[in-house]
């Protein structure tokens, strides 16, 4: 069984001709002198490392869909006919209390000083590409209205068309920053903050002295990778002038837009589009802590780190280096999950899967957990994009995992609320949209609800943000019938033990029991009694 199809795919534009393909190398079994494309082969022999990414850029998200032996369908959640677990204290537990709108979805993390949110999800890191930038109004005021925490990714400030820099180098000013900074805090309420992320360039910029000075940002998020790619960060821009500006700031541009050759080519046309790529980490043990020692004394109160889907080694040296340095939130992104940009073979078959890496998790902090040593609170992410799935994430990391990092599925209502108000303005609102009526306030099912608590403000706030507002909703809704039919009313009380393997795999893997063993001692006693 192949579990996934190489040489073609959506996301890079290419398709085989042939119905019929060889498995292993994705090769149609019929390869013709003269075909006319448009596998990855075909397609490469003339645009080469063009068809390493998905695109177009700045349009589209694109996620991996190689198809692991083991993910979270191979478990499901338990039901209870008896029971009410993380209801108020003093709460008379029955029929009349434990109804599934009473479940507090809230969740917190950080070491010493909470972070809370309504709900356990936050977004993904929303950095440099393109398609973050032009949606991002959408997505900050969209994230504080639900009371989320929003993630501004790497690169921020090295990207800013508009950037200054001092005598030394570093950040004196990035209108790019400012704007993503000041747009998610005008609806911030005391739920979720705004963490802003850092790679060797972002340090090397001092873009964590620039957040601090000027926002008095209280969190600054550490960065070893992410699950979709082990290799730093890209984008694509088109502008022969705009890749040596990159080259100038110290990024790694390629094609070499230095290079005569490289630039006859854009010349010519041949060359259409330049790669800006941050570099490798190095990660040490001493460093870390050093850098983080640095960090809290620029100011930053809570310190964060997202890392990626390495190996078991690096996975735990997160942990383990967290700890001791009293991370607030580890962020651990398994593969193969979403991004904006990143080489697609990398993002099909690199990394630990999320199912994987979460068990992995749960077995080092234990290990941790049984010699006296406190972990940090935990996120995961990876390919999470619902309620049901979230909560089995909770359940099978409990009690150290405190929230999902979501990406993909969080930028998809800020597009579709943006895309709205555009047919509205145009009057083209296609037929899946306007079964539901014709103005906004028809459409969007949450609109009044948000124009009763901000009134007059209601102008400030775009559609983008109203959906992913309305889609959060739809999420505590969800999590809150799917607690409640597991009689946890708190995010606290979710244990392991509200979910069962549907596979002896996924048992083994996870260490949740399998179908036929869950609860079965409990039930002989019944039966016996």
């Amino acid at each position: 069984m192949n579990l996934r199809q190489p040489n073609a795919n959506e996301a890079v534009g290419t398709s085989n001709r042939s119905r019929n393909v060889v498995p292993m190398s994705g090769l149609c079994t019929r390869c013709v002198d003269g075909c006319k494309g448009n596998c990855d082969i075909w397609l490469s022999s003339f645009r080469g490392r063009e068809v390493l990414y998905p695109g177009p850029f700045g349009e589209i998200t694109a996620g991996a869909d190689k198809n692991y032996p083991i993910d979270f369908s191979h478990l499901n959640i338990q039901g209870y006919a008896v029971g009410a677990r993380g209801l108020p204290e003093g709460t008379e537990i029955g029929p009349d209390t434990a109804v599934f709108s009473a479940v507090n979805t809230e969740t917190e993390y950080g070491w010493d000083i909470k972070v809370p949110m309504r709900v356990p999800i936050f977004t993904g890191a929303l950095g440099s590409t393109e398609i973050a930038r032009v949606n991002w109004e959408h997505f900050a005021v969209g994230a504080a209205l639900s009371g989320i925490t929003l993630v501004c990714g790497e690169n921020v400030c090295g990207i800013d068309p508009q950037l200054e820099r001092d005598h030394n180098g570093k950040v004196s000013k990035s209108p790019e920053m400012d704007r993503r900074i000041e747009t998610y805090k005008k609806f911030h309420e005391g739920y979720g903050e705004l963490l802003v992320q850092m790679n060797v360039e972002d340090t090397r910029l001092g873009t964590a002295e620039y957040v601090a000075s000027k926002h008095n940002l209280e969190t600054i998020e550490l960065k070893w990778g992410q699950g979709a790619k082990c290799i730093g960060g890209e984008i694509k821009v088109k502008s022969l002038d705009r890749a040596l500006e990159l080259k100038k700031r110290g990024y790694i541009v390629l094609p070499d837009p230095t290079n005569p050759a490289i630039q006859e080519a854009y010349k010519a046309g041949a060359i259409k589009e330049f790669e800006r790529h941050s570099r490798l980490g190095f990660v040490t043990e001493d460093g870390f802590l050093a850098e983080v020692d640095r960090l809290r004394d620029i100011g930053f109160k809570r310190v964060t780190l997202k890392t990626g889907a390495y190996s078991m080694k690096e996975l735990a040296m997160a942990i383990k280096y967290s700890s001791e340095a009293k991370i607030d939130l580890l962020t651990i992104d398994g593969a193969p999950g979403g991004t904006g940009m990143s080489p697609w073979p990398m993002m099909e078959e690199w990394g630990i899967p999320t199912f994987y890496i979460e068990a992995l998790t749960y077995e080092f902090c234990g290990r941790l957990k049984a010699r006296g040593i406190r972990t940090p609170d935990i996120a995961i992410a990876g390919g999470i994009a619902d309620e049901a799935n979230a909560f089995k994430v909770l359940a099978m990391g409990s009690p150290y995992v405190k929230a999902v990092c979501m990406g993909r599925a969080l930028m998809i209502p800020g597009m579709v609320g943006k895309n709205i108000q555009k047919w509205l303005d145009a009057g083209e609102l296609p037929k899946t949209v306007s079964k539901y009526g014709s103005t906004v306030q028809e459409i969007f099912v949450c609109y009044e609800e948000l124009k009763e608590k901000y009134g007059e403000r209601m102008s400030e706030i775009p559609l983008g943000a109203i959906a992913l507002y309305t889609y959060s909703q739809r999420f505590k809704t969800g999590m809150q019938q799917i607690m409640a039919g597991s009689r946890n009313f708190s995010l606290a009380s979710v244990s392991r033990n509200d979910l069962m393997a549907l596979t002896p795999e996924a048992a083994e893997v996870s260490g949740i029991p399998y179908v036929m063993d869950a609860f079965r001692e409990a039930a002989e006693d019944i039966l016996d009694a």
